[in-house]
């Protein structure tokens, strides 16, 4: 029994249970526990930056191979725009067909949109697409690591491992150095991650405290659509793609079964970055796949984004009596295959990147966004957790496409589960292993 409540997935599901009876039962309390989540993702956001940045600069300068390294960027970039368009399509013909929206007759005049307003505010501060590419050319590289912008670290990364490479023996200390620094940060993680049923329950009673089920079930036909087609797109899109590249779905979400769940309490997919990293190398991707595709996945990504963006942009039209033919929906579709690559990993993203969408196409009125407020959170986690299964699976489909997944070690790692503690986070790195060797036994 000690052992079983030792693990990780198991303490984050018994807090997600304690978090939803509080934030029911005793909303006033659920409310003051924000800052516990809050604090659980800054902690790990803290980390992200020197985490990808020595991911990627060790993955690079260790493949040797700088062809290589282009060709994983443009593999992973052709599947991301791929599965981001199937998402979106799907997301649009289900909403189409459940119609969530229809009969509802709401008059996007009378509707009061100050409640949006931030939300448009900072919509209409969002780039362009010439925008959005300079900026991931950072002003300064401190600037970079001080944002904690992502594209802009990962160019520095790439740049340097480049570099790194081209330098041959002279770079390998600073390689050495990176890679002990980056066994560091993993063990910090560790740490880290120890919190992770604490914000993840604190992520949920306050959730329902501050929304409640009230308002969940005025929109819930809309929240069981997104569930269902977040679900249906996992186990048929996923798993088609698991299937052609010769590995198991269902074995990849036992595996990752931690973070999702860490994942449904934050709504964050950030919150168990550097922890995807070292698992999906122990499982066999080397270093410098997971160090590119995972990160840049965060950004390019989003499939549960996607299906949510669709479904709730056409849900305000149908709600509002917008008409849209079907030209004006592959107008919405085409907008949102380039909206949508600007969201992030956090909570909340996909609702900016919904007003900046809707901003742009004048068709569907932005005030009707006010409509999804309520429920905007509670599809967080769908997006969310499905965010986080298909950058876990493009990770592992890009590694086996390149040649650069251990199938042994995958296997390995499949018949001892139990071995993979839950503090245990600290990928194969050379320091890892010395780390790991043990002690001499006195003869």
């Amino acid at each position: 029994m000690k052992d079983w409540l030792s693990r990780l997935y198991v303490q984050v599901f018994i807090a997600i249970i304690l978090g939803g009876l509080i934030g029911y039962f005793l909303p006033d309390v659920g409310i003051t526990l924000q800052p516990l989540a809050d604090g659980f993702i800054k902690l790990i956001k803290m980390l992200l930056a020197p985490v990808i940045f020595g991911t990627i600069v060790v993955g690079v300068a260790k493949m040797g191979n700088l062809k290589e390294v282009g060709c994983i960027g443009v593999r992973a970039l052709i599947y991301f725009e791929v599965l981001s368009t199937i998402a979106l399509v799907i997301g649009l013909v289900v909403v189409n067909i459940m119609q969530p929206g229809a009969g509802m007759n709401i008059d996007a005049s009378q509707v009061d949109g100050s409640a949006i307003a931030g939300y448009a505010k900072r919509a209409e501060a969002q780039p362009g697409f010439v925008g959005f590419l300079m900026d991931i050319i950072p002003t300064t590289m401190v600037d970079a690591f001080a944002k904690g912008a992502m594209l802009q670290i990962i160019l520095i990364s790439v740049l340097l491992g480049v570099a790194l490479v081209q330098a041959g023996e002279r770079g390998k200390p600073v390689v050495v150095v990176i890679d002990s620094l980056l066994d560091a940060l993993f063990r910090i993680v560790a740490m880290v991650m120890r919190l992770a049923p604490i914000g993840a329950g604190a992520g949920i009673a306050f959730t329902i405290s501050k929304y409640g089920f009230s308002t969940v079930w005025s929109l819930a036909y809309l929240m069981l659509g997104v569930y269902i087609t977040s679900a249906l797109f996992v186990v048929v899109v996923l798993d088609a793609v698991c299937t052609w590249t010769g590995f198991s779905l269902t074995k990849v979400l036992s595996y990752f079964k931690d973070e999702i769940l860490i994942t449904f309490g934050t709504c964050s997919t950030e919150a168990v970055m550097p922890r995807m990293m070292a698992k999906l190398e122990r499982l066999g991707c080397e270093k410098s796949v997971v160090g590119l595709v995972l990160p840049t996945g965060y950004t390019f990504n989003a499939d549960g984004t996607c299906i949510y963006l669709t479904m709730a942009a056409i849900f305000v039209a149908q709600a509002t009596n917008t008409p849209l033919g079907i030209g004006d929906q592959l107008v919405v579709l085409g907008v949102l295959l380039l909206t949508s690559k600007g969201s992030a990993g956090v909570a909340g993203a996909g609702f900016v990147t919904l007003a900046a969408t809707l901003s742009s196409i004048h068709t569907v009125p932005v005030a009707g966004l006010v409509l999804l407020l309520g429920v905007d959170r509670f599809m967080n986690e769908a997006r969310a957790v499905t965010n986080l299964i298909g950058n876990a699976v493009a990770t592992i489909a890009v590694a086996k496409w390149e040649g650069a997944f251990d199938r042994t070690k995958a296997e390995e790692v499949y018949r001892n589960r139990a071995a993979v503690a839950a503090e245990d986070v600290i990928p194969e790195t050379e320091a890892g292993h010395a780390l790991r060797r043990p002690a001499a036994v006195a003869p």
